[in-house]
This record gives structure tokens, sequence and C-alpha cells, in this order.
């Protein structure tokens, strides 16, 4: 066969015909017609064959909520009835619905019939008002009288939960701007003060608010507010008691704070600052956590409190305790069987021999562990045990035991597959053998509870097996997809867990899932 090369020059300067002829040597291949060989796939139709892969997508819930047209930030439940979930979403809305729908007797997949199309559940409340996203909610806690929600406009805005005569339900109180982001709402624990909660913000600054619903001048009273944050102020966490409030902050700075006095009464004051009962910064070398902090818990015994920052860190810190029927100090509880702690995988947890010598631990340092590679952005202590989760942006789970010096009892490096852990919290439903669960979401899409005993399907018992995979063997039992997940803009925000054994999430992708 001959291949004629075509020059567009002048016929006067064209070439010879053995010039215009290509050497059969330098032909590499000679491929023969197939008339039976079809044309080049088109690309398009490849890529649709893709997506219709793609979107054959595993949906475990038993009801959903679709209403928001934008990403759910975050979401609620009422502390006396958490079948109600409140949430709020980037289309500046917040939406309240109940998630009281009967289990199915069998999962979806075993149904010989199984239903094609499901309606969403129908909102209860439609409550508006924010000009931004609505990235903060929370009840009130006592008898959930309020739900407070917060937004990236800096508004606060206080709705009637509980309504009598003839006023609407989720009927607007009152609202606030004082700030120009808020970053978390926390409503106080403490039984003399149900109608309370604490409000970070962008500028750094944590305000007290008390809720006085029959004080017509204003129904929205701050109580404190403190400054000592010089960057955003990005999550915090009342002690149990809810007498003592810690915050932290993107600066790398630790506070605690004592808004009704009763550290001050008790005679306990810091000696670094006249607003903080504990307060450490990146000043000092020993705390420091380059590149901020983003997380804080308190443990249940109020002995001390973990926060975590960038780059895995956690720092564990003694705080005051104000509770007299407990003299217990946080170092007693440090101390254990002696088992090792690996920070890093390479050093040890350190402890704070000041505290451990003299049993006044508050404000010192008692542990600094680093188990992860990237940023801690949740942490948890169980309520009935003594065990720390830690959730990372490397996609990783860590699981310490703070009876044992903080030594770690796992480290599930793929707990969600490489994406971010967004949220850990612990309890199940019903019995004992589920105070020892821990569910985790991410945005893989995914929410995954696991067993803290260890012994994966030995310890989870047929569900686990059920699981099946690499993971079980880590303590996974039990898993729920049918969010986007993996990149795709649909990952997991945040999720409660209610009295009747469902989980209620607020999904990325603009729906929140019931599961069970």
């Amino acid at each position: 066969m001959e291949i004629s090369i075509h020059n567009d020059q002048d016929a006067d300067n064209a070439p010879s015909d053995d010039e215009a002829l290509l050497d059969p040597s330098d032909a590499a291949e000679i491929v023969p017609d197939d008339p039976d060989h079809p044309m080049d796939l088109d690309d398009e139709d490849e890529q649709a064959d893709g997506q219709e892969e793609e979107i054959q997508l595993q949906n475990d819930s038993i009801a959903y909520f679709d209403l928001h047209s934008d990403s759910i930030f975050c979401i609620a439940n009422h502390p006396t009835d958490s079948m109600i979930i409140a949430t709020g979403g980037g289309d500046d809305i917040t939406y309240v619905f109940s998630a009281d729908v009967p289990s199915p007797l069998l999962p979806p997949s075993y149904e010989s019939n199984p239903s094609i199309t499901r309606s969403s559940l129908q909102p209860i409340a439609k409550l508006q008002g924010h000009t931004d996203s609505v990235n903060a909610m929370t009840y009130t806690l006592g008898n959930g009288s309020y739900l407070l929600t917060g937004g990236l406009d800096g508004q606060v805005r206080v709705h009637c939960a509980i309504t009598t005569g003839t006023a609407q339900p989720y009927s607007l109180l009152t609202s606030a701007q004082e700030v120009p982001e808020i970053n978390f709402l926390a409503p106080c624990p403490h039984p003399s003060h149900s109608n309370t909660f604490a409000l970070g913000a962008n500028d750094g600054s944590v305000w007290i608010y008390n809720i006085e619903s029959q004080d017509k001048e204003t129904h929205l009273q701050v109580v404190q507010a403190y400054y000592l944050h010089t960057e955003s102020c990005t999550a915090g966490s009342w002690a149990s008691d809810g007498k003592l409030l810690a915050t932290v902050s993107e600066d790398g700075s630790f506070y605690v704070w004592d808004p009704f006095g009763e550290a001050a009464a008790a005679g306990i004051t810091s000696s670094s600052s006249g607003q903080a009962v504990v307060g450490l910064t990146a000043a000092d070398q020993r705390f420091a956590v380059e590149d901020g902090l983003f997380s804080v818990a308190v443990s249940p015994t109020g002995a001390f409190a973990a926060v975590g920052g960038a780059h895995g860190m956690i720092r564990i810190v003694g705080i005051p305790r104000l509770n007299t029927n407990s003299s217990t100090s946080a170092t007693q509880s440090l101390k254990g069987g002696g088992a090792k702690n690996k920070a890093g995988g390479k050093k040890q947890a350190t402890t704070s021999a000041d505290a451990a010598s003299s049993g006044s631990q508050t404000g010192q340092i008692l542990a600094s562990l680093q188990m992860q590679s990237e940023s801690i952005e949740t942490l948890a202590f169980s309520p009935h045990h003594s065990l720390l989760a830690a959730g990372s942006v490397d996609g990783s789970i860590v699981i310490f035991d703070s009876a044992h010096r903080f030594a770690v009892r796992r480290h599930v490096k793929e707990a969600h597959d490489g994406f971010a852990v967004v949220k850990v919290a612990f309890g199940g439903p019903n019995d004992e053998r589920e105070a020892w669960f821990l569910t985790s979401c991410g945005m893989d899409g995914v929410v995954r509870r696991w067993d803290c005993r260890g012994g994966g399907a030995a310890s989870g018992g047929a569900e686990a097996a059920a699981v099946g995979g690499r993971q079980t063997q880590q303590g996974l039992v039990k898993e729920w997809r049918g969010h986007r997940g993996e990149g795709e803009g649909g990952g997991v925000l945040g999720f409660v867990l209610t009295d009747g054994g469902k989980v209620v999430t607020a999904g990325d992708d603009g729906v929140s899932l019931v599961f069970t």
C-alpha cells in the first residue's frame, strides 16, 4: 500500500515521485481492515456508562427529609422527645420534622417487592429569618423549651419549642446579632440554668446568654462576654455539671470560663487571667499546637479536658472540679496498669509530674498525644467508661483509655476510607453492651458504629460478622449508607442518636436520612 504525502508548496517546488514515497520499512505496523470492528466508542457513551454505574447507590435508610435546597450543616434533636429533629442548611432555612417512623421488619435488600418510590418526611415547622447559612443549632436542655439557631450572618435566633395557648409552634421569641459569624452554640447542662447557652464566634469572642421569656424588655440577656481569644473561637464544651465552659481557638489558645462565679466562690482563680480559671496559649511551648485548635471535650468527671488541633495533636489539661462530693483528681484517674502509650508512633504520652505529686492538676498539661497526621476535628468522652475518641481529617479514629495513662486502645486508620471524620459520639439506644459503642460519620458519606471493647465480630456478635470485610477485626459492627459521599458533595456533616435506636443524619447533599 502506498501512502502519498501532499505538500501545499508551488508545483514547481514539488518533490519527485521517489521522494514522495514512504519507505515501507518506516511503517511500524499495517492494520488490515476489519469489517466487523465497530467505529471508536464515543467518549460520551463511555462517560454515560460510567455514570450509570455510579448512581447505583446503596441506601439503608428507612425514611428521608429532602426539602433543603443546599447542604445541611447542622442537626439537633429535642432533649425530651429525641424523635423531633431540627436541621439547618446553606439555604438559610431551618426545618423541624419527626423521625418517628416505623422500622421495617427487613431491610430493603431483603424485600421481595421493594417500594421504588418513597415520599419525603413532612416538616413540622419551617423557620426563616437568617440571611446566610444556618451552621449551628441546639435545643436548650431541661424540658427543651427553646430551639436556638446560629448563622454565618451573626444572628442567634430563639424559637419557642414548647408552646401553649394560641401561640404558633416554633414561633420566634427573639434574636440578637453581636458577632460577624457564629461557629457553635452549646446548651448549658447546669440544672439551675437550663435556659442558658454559650456562643462562639469567628472574631474570637465567647458569649453566655440566658433566655428570659417573662421579661418583656429583653428576652435574651447577656450573662458574660469574653474576648481573650485573638482568632476564631472554633469549639466549646461545658463541664457535665454546667458550672464551667471550655473553649479553643485557631490562635492555639484554650480557656476555661467561670460564667456563674462558682469557681471564684470556691476560691479558685487564675494567676494568668482575671477572666478565666484556666488559660493556656501557644506562647507556652509545652502546649503550643502550630496552626490552631479545632475541638474540645470535657471528661465526665470534670477533672480534665481534651483539646484537639492541627497535625493530629491532642493535649490533656487538668481543670478544677467544683463538686465537693467527689475529690478524685485527674492524676488519680490517669494512674493505671502501666500500659504504654505511643505518641506519633514514636514517643510516649507525657504526664505532669507536678500534678501527680501534689494532686493539684488545674492548668497542668497531663498528656500530649499524637497518633494521627491531620487535624483533630472531633473529640468525645464515653459517659460510662474511661474512653476518649478522636476523629481526624486523615480519616482515622483513635480510642484512648484515660484510666491507663491514655494508652491507645484502638487505632482505625481507614475508619472512613481516607475521608475526613466529621463527628464521633458514644452511646447506643438500648442495653449496657451498647454503652461501649461509638458512632462516627465522615465525608465518605457513611455512618459507622464501632464496638470499643475490641474483638470485632467476636464482640459485636452476628451483626458484626454480617458486615464482613477488612474492618470487622477493628471493631466495626454496623454501617449505614445512602449519602453520595466520596468527594461527590455528599458527605455526612453530622448526626443525632434517638432513644428508639435510630440515627438521623445531616447530609452535604441536602438530605437527612433516618437509619435504624
